[in-house]
């Protein structure tokens, strides 16, 4: 079955009994969006992907998929809907083939070849000793952050899911692997949905939707645009890191 919408109804949730770290929290997202979570560490952003993913399910409220609470689904069904891709890649060690595999365990060589030409991984793959049969040592040491993420990438595109759960990756690889696992991701999640949560600003400024997430509450949501002539909480997140990012953009300079 298709995922055309996804709605959050007045969902709370607290870990620990008394001690509730998300607060009657309501949105609608529909497929082909992208939806960008921003704020602070601690806010409620991972609590939100975390209940989307099912990890943990609300303490109250619902989570409806085209209108049907998720809970009336089966959990493997649920859980078979999305490709995550998390901010640390996880890899095992293994080949490079048996690495991807996992998103899609029928996959074949070519089904592995296709998903690493779609995240841009292929010419790197190609390169290496033994090419797809290369070992990746243990949690995949033996390749760089940007390569591991882009096989992480692949492994989640191998499975087809109707949507996509990202940390944003950007924290540890260089300018040029950043572009490419961008470009990955644009081209992979076209019309499907989307949650990321952004550290950067090109993926927030090109989210159909972004949710500042402030204190386990949605403090503000709406377009780049919209959010800026708030004059608001993002109006602020967002100048400072410009700013942030325009410095290290001039220092950075030969």
């Amino acid at each position: 079955a298709s995922i055309h919408s996804i709605e959050f109804k007045n969902v709370s949730h607290e870990y620990l009994k008394g001690d509730p770290v998300l607060h009657d929290v309501s949105f609608t997202a529909q497929r082909g969006m992208s939806i960008a979570l921003v704020g602070a560490t601690g806010g409620g952003k991972s609590t939100i992907v975390s209940l989307l993913a099912r990890w943990y399910e609300p303490t109250s409220g619902h989570i409806l998929v085209n209108g049907i609470d998720y809970r009336e689904r089966s959990l493997d069904w649920w859980q078979s809907q999305f490709g995550v891709v998390q901010q640390v890649p996880h890899l095992f060690s293994g080949t490079i083939f048996e690495n991807v595999r996992y998103g899609r365990l029928d996959a074949t060589e070519d089904d592995v070849y296709e998903a690493l030409d779609r995240v841009n991984a292929r010419q790197f793959v190609d390169d290496l000793e033994g090419g797809i049969q290369f070992d990746v040592g243990e949690s995949g040491h033996k390749l760089s952050t940007g390569e591991r993420q882009l096989i992480s990438l692949a492994r989640a595109v191998i499975s087809d899911p109707q949507m996509f759960i990202m940390d944003e990756a950007t924290s540890s690889v260089d300018t040029e692997t950043e572009a490419n696992i961008q470009s990955a991701i644009d081209e992979v999640m076209n019309d499907r949905l989307s949650f990321v949560i952004a550290h950067r600003l090109s993926t927030i400024r090109n989210a159909d939707l972004v949710m500042v997430v402030t204190d386990g509450q949605i403090a503000e949501c709406g377009t780049h645009e919209e959010l800026l002539a708030l004059k608001g909480q993002y109006f602020t997140l967002y100048t400072a890191q410009y700013i942030q990012e325009e410095e290290d953009r001039v220092l950075g300079m030969p």
